[in-house]
Formats: structure tokens, C-alpha cells, sequence
């Protein structure tokens, strides 16, 4: 047979690929749900119940315009690896040709690539998704020591000409952040997000039969509230342009209790699996700034900067950086996770609202993973491979190319600085400033060594003393040592040994 297998893994879903161009009988489209790829991590049950959804009505559509599909799931696979039941496919149907896209996973990548070692011939071609590329990367930072995004940002802005003025960025400055810091004021109600209604319950129950093992909560697998095709993807894009846009850029750093959406607008789970385009994302939510006088620059720009910017950088981090990147651990953490990760059972209110959150919607805001776990996550010193399974696994939009140069490089310092030009920890002043998690709180926010302190204090200021041979030189923290060494001896030796309380006990915090 002169037939050609192609591949298609549950976050390759985009059907403007050329490779679905034109109809070609001697093209097999193949797609699996196997059981490597929903367990080498325990995946939260709605990410599962996610891609498997998505992958099945990708296949649909695919059909329905005519394509061949061979589609495995979850039960007739069993707990064959991806590679097995490619391969057991290729051997049934007499086929020796097998094409893939790109994996953006180094994993998935090495895996797929030694079929070519049992005598198939094998291609990659890109996913076409990305905005940019390693080549660009690379060229971009050739012959320099930092490798900064804004940099990187800058340069995607010009290519694309998004937010651009011709060769000036509109509104006159490249990046509005400093705009994008404020509280919710007191009663504030953000608008109702909008939710797609999918009945997964037979991949649920299909996700049961087969013992998938997992964590995290589904309540009605009749209305999964998370896009599984690009049209729902879209809706729920074009609801939170119209109705949360323009309060985006001010609040997309807000925290509160008493709503898990805010302004933000959901979509990384659509973008990840590539069932929608980022230029397209960065290209609508530019014509509906240039467009509406009521979205401001700061949320045009704060927005369109976590796509452009910081999603495409942490991808060709990745690609440059690893595996080696996997193996950072800077400070040398090597303490469990606590166990409360996996319920939300603490008394530290921030902690159990982000956790329980997370645990309930398979989601959290930037901000509630970068300063509210990741913060006390650093501070106790969790060892950064527990600190990546929990992430990876939690989150609906978390693939590994994403998940862990933004866990070890932004929120865990791990890689010594090479992301981020300092470590991103705070005290409890932060939870009081940009949210409402302090308010009836267990602990108290404003006192570092008293029985009743917040945790967050003094394990502050230890973290700072502990590791000041490793940052004490970095021109980003001389304020936070200055006011360390104001602190007189007992200062010092009450936030220490309250520290060392904390962490001793940190299961019942």
C-alpha cells in the first residue's frame, strides 16, 4: 500500500492546518486517547474529560468533510502506550509512512521519533499555530547574555504590526503593566463569564470505565462548561470582548473570593489544544480596541502582551532550554508538598480559596498561580518537580511546554534568574493590597512572629536571609535587604524561629 498515516494528538486541533487543505485517499488521519498521555501525570478529570471531548468532535468534523479517520479511544485502547497503538494501527492497515506535526513536548517528541528505529519512515512538519519560531528566537538573542521578553515582544509587535503606530507602538509606549495593578473595589460584581454547555457525560463515563486515575472534580459531566470545538472557543472569545475587555487591563491582577472568572478570558485551554489561532486572538481583540472607545490601552496591550509576548517567549524557552531546564532547582528545594495541595484544607484562607478553586474549575488566574501558590509555594521551599507535577496536572490549560518554563523560571526562581530578574514572593501587605483573602482570615496579615501571624510574613523574610548568598547581589532586591538589616537581633531571631515553626508543621498550616 502507498498509504500514509498522519497523527493528530489531542492538543494538535487546528482545522485550518494545510495538511486538511485538500481530500486524499491515501491519507489516514489517526488520533488516540491513550492512557500514557492521561496518566503520566495525574490530570485534573476536567482536562481529561477536555481533550478527549475535543479530540472527538475534531474527528467528527474531519470525517464529515471527508478525511479517513481511525480513532482509538479510551477503552479500546486499554493502557496501550500512544506509540503501541500507532504502531499495532500502521501494522493492521499495511502502513509504512507515518507524518506528524510537531509535539510541542520534548517527551512526546523523543517518543515519536524512535518509530523510525522499527523501519518506519517518518516526517514532522510544524502545527502552523505559533506566531514565531525557535529560528527567531535564537537570531533574536544571538550574541547576548539576558534574554529578556520584552525584548522578544518588541520584536513580534513590529513583525505583526499589532498595536502599532507604523514603527512606533501605539499610544506611544511598548507596555502599559504599570496601569494593570488594581483591587476590585468594595461590591464590585464582575459580568457572568460566558459558558459553553457540552454533554461529556459518555466520555465521563467512558474516562470511569477505564479507571483513569485523576483529581479535581467534574459536578455535571451534562453541561462541561469548557470550550471542546473552535466555535465555542470563538463564542466565549467574542462574549468577553464585548462585555469584560475594557476592564481587563485593570483588574487582570485582582483577587477576591467571591468570583473564580473576574475580566479574564478563558480561552488558554482552546489555545493550547490549537483550536484557535493566536494571531487571530491578538488580531480581534486589536480591531475591537481600534474600534470601541470604551476598552482602554492598558487592557488592549496588557492583554495582547500574555499572548504575543509571554506565550510565544515561554515556548521558545522551552525549545532552546530544555530538557536541561527540567532539572533547575537553583536553590536546591527539596521539601514535599504539603499535603493540602490536593484538598484546599488550610486555614491560610488565600491558599485554601486558590487550591479549592483550582480543585472545582481546573482553573486560576495568573495571578493566583504566580503570588498565592507559587508565592507560598517558594517561600517554604517545595522541592520544583512537586511543584511542576501539581501544576501540570491541575490545570485544564497545562501542557508541559507552558506549564514549567512559567513554574520553574517565573514563579519558582529555580533556574537562578535566567526568566525572571528576581524571585516573585511576597508578604500578606500583597494579599491585602490586590484582593479580599485577608479579610476574616484565620491568620492575622499585619504581624510577622505572634501565634496568629500569617504565614506568608515571616517565612518572607526568612526566605530573604536564608538565600542571601544567592541574591543578596541582585539589583532588584537591595529595598528588601536594606529594611532586613534594620531589624535588630531579636527581629531577626523571632522571624526565624517562627519560620522554622511553620515549615516543621507545615501540614497543618
Amino acid at each position: 500500500m502507498n498509504h500514509t498515516v498522519r497523527l493528530i494528538l489531542g492538543d494538535q486541533l487546528n482545522p485550518d492546518h494545510s495538511w486538511y487543505s485538500n481530500l486524499d485517499p491515501n491519507i489516514v488521519y489517526v488520533m488516540i486517547e491513550s492512557w500514557d498521555e492521561a496518566t503520566y501525570v495525574q490530570h485534573h478529570i476536567q482536562k481529561i474529560v477536555g481533550i478527549f471531548s475535543a479530540m472527538r468532535r475534531f474527528a467528527n468534523h474531519l470525517e464529515s468533510e471527508g478525511h479517513q479517520i481511525i480513532y482509538r479511544d479510551i477503552l479500546k485502547t486499554g493502557k496501550s502506550s500512544i506509540k503501541d497503538e500507532l504502531i499495532s494501527i500502521c501494522v493492521q492497515i499495511e502502513v509504512t509512512n507515518i507524518e506528524f506535526q510537531q509535539p510541542d513536548e520534548v517527551r512526546l517528541h523523543q517518543n515519536l521519533k524512535s518509530i523510525q528505529e522499527l523501519g518506519y519512515t517518518i516526517a514532522f512538519t510544524s502545527t502552523e499555530h505559533f506566531i514565531s519560531d525557535l529560528a527567531e528566537f535564537e537570531q533574536t538573542f544571538k550574541g547576548k547574555k539576558t534574554f529578556l521578553m520584552e525584548t522578544f515582544y518588541r520584536k513580534l509587535r513590529k513583525r505583526t504590526g499589532i498595536l502599532m503606530d507604523g514603527e512606533q507602538p501605539l499610544g506611544g509606549s511598548w507596555n502599559y503593566d504599570a496601569q494593570n495593578r488594581r483591587k476590585l473595589p468594595k461590591n464590585h460584581l464582575p459580568p457572568a463569564p460566558y459558558l459553553p454547555e457540552t454533554d461529556t457525560t459518555a466520555v465521563y463515563e467512558d474516562i470511569m470505565r477505564a479507571d483513569v486515575p485523576y483529581i479535581g472534580v467534574l459536578k455535571d459531566p451534562k453541561h462541561f462548561y469548557w470550550p471542546t470545538s473552535p466555535e465555542q472557543a470563538w463564542r466565549v472569545f467574542d462574549h468577553w470582548i464585548e462585555v469584560a475587555f475594557p476592564f481587563f487591563g485593570d483588574f487582570q491582577d485582582a483577587m477576591t473570593v467571591s468570583d473564580w472568572a473576574l475580566y479574564h478570558s478563558r480561552i488558554s485551554f482552546a489555545l493550547n489544544t490549537k483550536m484557535i489561532s493566536p494571531l487571530e486572538v491578538c488580531k480581534r481583540a486589536e480591531t475591537a480596541f481600534r474600534s470601541r472607545e470604551d476598552i482602554p490601552i492598558n487592557a488592549a496591550e496588557g492583554f495582547i502582551r500574555q499572548i504575543l509576548g509571554w506565550r510565544e517567549f515561554m515556548r521558545n524557552v522551552y525549545g532552546y532550554r530544555m530538557p536541561e531546564f527540567g532539572q533547575e532547582n537553583f536553590f536546591e528545594h527539596t521539601r514535599k508538598l504539603p499535603d493540602w495541595f490536593w484538598t484546599g484544607k488550610t486555614k491560610m484562607k488565600c491558599q485554601s480559596h486558590a487550591i479549592s478553586q483550582s480543585l472545582t474549575h481546573a482553573y486560576a488566574h495568573h495571578i493566583q498561580r504566580l503570588m498565592v501558590t507559587g508565592n507560598f509555594l517558594l517561600l517554604a521551599g517545595i522541592d520544583p518537580d512537586e511543584v511542576d507535577l501539581w501544576y501540570l496536572g491541575i490545570y485544564i490549560d497545562a501542557f508541559e511546554w507552558v506549564e514549567i518554563t512559567n513554574t520553574r523560571g517565573m514563579s519558582q526562581y529555580a533556574d537562578g534568574g535566567w526568566i525572571a530578574t528576581k524571585p516573585y514572593v511576597a508578604s500578606a501587605n500583597y494579599m491585602k493590597k490586590m484582593g479580599d483573602y485577608c479579610d476574616n482570615c484565620h491568620y492575622n496579615p499585619k504581624t510577622k512572629t505572634d501565634q496568629n501571624s500569617c504565614p506568608l510574613n515571616a517565612l518572607y523574610w526568612d526566605f530573604f536571609d536564608r538565600n542571601r548568598d544567592k541574591l543578596g547581589s541582585n539589583f532588584r532586591l537591595g529595598m528588601v535587604y536594606r529594611t532586613y538589616d534594620k531589624m535588630n537581633s531579636e527581629q531577626k531571631l523571632a522571624i526565624k524561629t517562627r519560620a522554622a515553626s511553620l515549615l516543621n508543621r507545615i501540614n497543618e498550616l
